[in-house]
């Protein structure tokens, strides 16, 4: 990509803002296309004695009900595990799972019908937190660990220690979209499946399993999503499952589209978690040994949680180097919605645990908390044994304290705070990617890949890298939907790697090209294929730039030259490797930084606060859709905001979900982005030394993470409450958990 890059915008911002852009549940409707809606239990852990559909399948316009004897495949969606039932045979695991689905000519029928199944249940003990799954021992998986040294003795040995507990809280997606899937089988008895998923390759595997079908009888395509944050990497298979199936039962196109307050009960968030931890540092505040016990609140089944568990073990370092580590990981296994990705996928949570180490250090010592967190960098160019991970990965390319220093000098504010962030999937054999590339004979472009567009530009960007690569507009290109039957074996369009991954298999596919045609285009420019330049939609002779040909005139020519013009490409990414027995490897292929500074004013009555202004510095790389990276870091940084101080998950003692809408469940609105936002791209004053796409850096996941300076900004108006060393402060920080910290603060440390 040494060309000089097209100033491209968002390739769907039209259709967004006219309403042109089609969704799975916009599509025209299929002649007969039926809706499905759940039967839900009223229990978070119940035996089913028996459900009764007869009446429900009397209703007006009811063709089916579905059950667990209608599945003639494999009945399970679990992604990792085999522990996930698409419809419960005799166990209710959550409160308002799905223990039937019914089938109708549309969704108020459906509704209406599965109000009148009758299910008889006896109720079983429910455990409906982290905590009470710690004190029953209730966990999916043995413990995980990542060591480095010996964190015991290291401790022993420490001037000084400190130990600690923190709640951190989940956060659901909240997508503009919620899950929707279509599915209709064509005359040809290929089940085709149009759904809002992430990961296309993964919800055709998990279709064809309950269907008992071979791969190939599946076809998955994705449209675009109104967001999916992690949301809908896995947890779109089962109503693609279910669409599908009803599809097959029924002999008629199924559609399934979840109002707000069923997605918010039936899916998944970010995972709580509990952290309890003991440190070891000096009087200048260097740490020297850590020992962090993590607990993810895994939900009633596994899906993504031994990797989201895992990322969040090998970041609790964040940007710190520490001597002698111990991290120890649980998945709490609880009645409730089975926890999944979500952007950061167990990153910040963490890293707040980090960040709460580092606050808790500097306070003890009563030294300016921005001071220590510098002191502790890995530092470049140092002893290779302190720029080293507890994984065993060194950490390179690193610009932090650079990138620290310059926000430091152009910002006002209070609470400073670092992002290092690994880029890559945890499981290595994610980290590949395909394309597909026609050039048609009149010169213009279809561009296939195996991404999915979810509103983050990755489309705009694929655009780009094929208009750089070919030397040709970007008018020339057709962006074609995402569908396995064009590019298959995809990842999910996750881990911040979705303009990596593909944007090396389009610049692969698009070199397979021009190689192909060099030669015909040297014929007719009487010169040498390694002399050919393709650029600006003509071809020409590096030593004779003057003289050009029409890129479509190549093209034709090279038909008539019998040479192909259509080609695959593939990338996977290299040096990565990971050992899931030790906890050691290189499982990311570099690393991201920012900063951020944010200023708050708090309300000591009543515990408001308020984001009065807010300076983010960021490492992009050299971007390939600027305008596109810092819409990524702005709403990045809004959605933690977000997680940090307001979004806050409430269940009953039933284990209900109360916060099933946005009356009960706070997302930011645009009073609580300060007007006084400043946002700065990293200047590097060298190119990134890993061979990342036009060498740029992911952007999407590690802005999320800025906004732990907020809550540390927070923090910092609490202490001003008093003089205590320790200042608490609950993750979400609340208006209620505001004013709780500040009355500590005032009592001296006690509980008010």
């Amino acid at each position: 990509m040494s060309r000089a890059r097209q100033q491209l915008g968002h390739e769907s911002a039209i259709g967004h803002v006219t309403g042109r852009a089609v969704y799975t549940d916009e599509q025209y409707p299929g002649v007969g296309l039926l809706s499905l809606y759940p039967v839900q239990a009223p229990h978070a852990h119940a035996r089913i004695l028996g459900i009764d559909t007869a009446a429900a399948r009397a209703m007006p316009g009811v063709h089916a009900v579905l059950t667990p004897a209608d599945i003639p495949g494999e009945n399970n969606t679990g992604p990792i595990l085999h522990d996930e039932p698409l419809i419960p045979i005799d166990v209710v695991q959550f409160y308002g799972q799905a223990v039937a689905w019914v089938v109708a000519d549309s969704e108020a029928q459906a509704q209406a019908a599965a109000a009148v199944v009758q299910s008889r249940y006896e109720p079983l003990p429910a455990c409906l937190n982290i905590a009470q799954a710690i004190a029953e021992q209730a966990f999916h998986l043995p413990p995980a660990r990542v060591a480095r040294g010996d964190a015991d003795a290291a401790l022993a040995q420490a001037p000084l220690r400190l130990s600690g507990e923190l709640d951190i809280g989940g956060q659901d997606h909240f997508y503009l979209e919620t899950h929707a899937s279509w599915a209709q089988v064509d005359c040809e008895g290929i089940v085709q499946v149009t759904a809002s998923t992430q990961h296309p390759s993964e919800t055709q595997r998990m279709v064809a399993h309950v269907l008992g079908l071979p791969a190939n009888r599946v076809v998955c395509r994705s449209l675009r999503m109104g967001g999916g944050f992690g949301g809908k990497e896995t947890q779109a298979n089962s109503f693609a499952a279910l669409a599908a199936l009803a599809a097959q039962i029924t002999g008629r196109p199924v559609r399934v589209k979840l109002p707000r307050s069923l997605d918010m009960q039936l899916t998944g968030k970010r995972h709580p978690f509990f952290a309890r931890y003991e440190v070891g540092f000096d009087h200048d505040g260097r740490l020297l040994a850590l020992d962090a016990e993590l607990f993810a609140d895994g939900g009633w089944s596994c899906d993504l949680s031994p990797p989201v568990l895992m990322r969040a073990m090998v970041h609790i370092d964040n940007a710190y180097f520490i001597p002698d580590v111990r991290i120890t990981g649980l998945i709490g296994k609880t009645h409730l919605a089975s926890n999944t990705a979500f952007r950061g996928f167990g990153g910040p949570q963490g890293m707040v645990v980090g960040e709460e180490v580092l606050d808790r250090v500097a306070r003890h010592l009563r030294l300016p908390p921005e001071q220590v967190r510098e002191r502790n960098f890995y530092r470049p160019g140092e002893n290779p044994d302190r720029n080293t991970t507890p994984y065993g990965q060194v950490v390179v390319d690193n610009h932090l304290p650079e990138l620290w220093k310059q926000l430091l000098s152009d910002s006002d504010g209070i609470a400073i705070t670092p992002v290092k962030f690994g880029i890559s999937f945890n499981k290595t054999e994610y980290n590949q990617a395909g394309a597909l590339v026609h050039i048609y004979t009149d010169g213009s472009i279809a561009l296939n890949h195996g991404g999915t567009e979810m509103g983050q530009g990755l489309h705009s960007k694929m655009l780009a890298v094929a208009g750089n690569a070919l030397g040709v507009s970007v008018d020339r290109i057709q962006l074609m939907v995402t569908s396995t039957d064009k590019v298959p074996n995809t990842s999910a369009t996750a881990a911040s790697s979705g303009a990596d991954l593909n944007g090396q298999a389009v610049k692969a596919a698009c070199d397979t090209l021009l190689a192909r045609m060099a030669p015909i285009a040297a014929i007719q420019l009487h010169g040498e294929a390694q002399d050919v330049v393709f650029a600006d939609d003509h071809v020409f002779l590096r030593s004779t730039p003057d003289h050009r040909l029409a890129f479509a005139e190549v093209v034709m020519a090279a038909y008539n030259a019998r040479v192909s013009l259509s080609a695959t490409g593939y990338y996977s990414t290299p040096g990565l490797s990971w050992n899931a027995d030790t906890g050691h490897g290189h499982p990311f292929y570099y690393f991201a930084f920012g900063a951020a500074v944010s200023e708050v004013e708090v309300c000591a009555y009543t515990g408001v606060h308020r984001l009065l202004r807010v300076d983010l510095l960021h490492d992009v790389g050299n971007p390939l859709i600027e305008s596109i990276d810092r819409g990524q870091i702005e709403g990045g940084f809004v959605q933690g905001l977000g997680w940090l101080t307001c979004e806050e998950l409430r269940w009953n003692e039933h284990g209900r979900l109360l916060t099933d809408a946005p009356s009960t469940y706070k997302i930011p609105t645009v009073s609580d982005v300060p007007e006084d936002f400043h946002l700065s791209l990293f200047q590097r004053s060298t190119p990134p030394s890993t061979h990342v796409i036009g060498n740029s850096k992911a952007v999407g996941e590690p802005p999320f993470m800025l906004a732990l300076s907020v809550r540390e900004a927070i923090r910092d108006a609490v202490a001003a409450f008093g003089s205590n060393q320790r200042v608490d402060l609950a993750a979400p920080a609340t208006p209620e958990a505001i004013y709780t910290a500040i009355q500590r603060q005032r009592n001296g440390g006690e509980r008010a």
